[in-house]
């Protein structure tokens, strides 16, 4: 469950061993949402509608860094960090 990135109380996960389509998992407050690449929620109970924006806007910037790790996973290899949100 490596972490890749955290900001304002978020946390970005992606794990090993994941099924396509690529994804990332994030956590905040207790409550878990995973999101595709594009930041949209597709599974999930995350209710903070501040959240949900920061973590999509996250996303939008951070896509190809997301697509790099996918393919690491994906290789076995380890993640990198990703900067969060500022």
């Amino acid at each position: 469950m490596p972490i890749i990135s955290v900001f304002f109380g978020i946390i970005i996960r992606m794990y090993y061993k994941e099924h396509e389509p690529g994804h990332f998992h994030a956590e905040h407050q207790g409550q878990q949402g995973k999101f595709d690449f594009s930041g949209e929620m597709t599974i999930g109970n995350i209710q903070s509608r501040t959240a949900l924006r920061l973590i999509r806007e996250w996303a939008v910037v951070h896509q190809a860094e997301l697509r790099e790790n996918w393919d690491h996973m994906k290789a076995g290899q380890p993640l990198n960090s990703i900067a969060p949100l500022e």
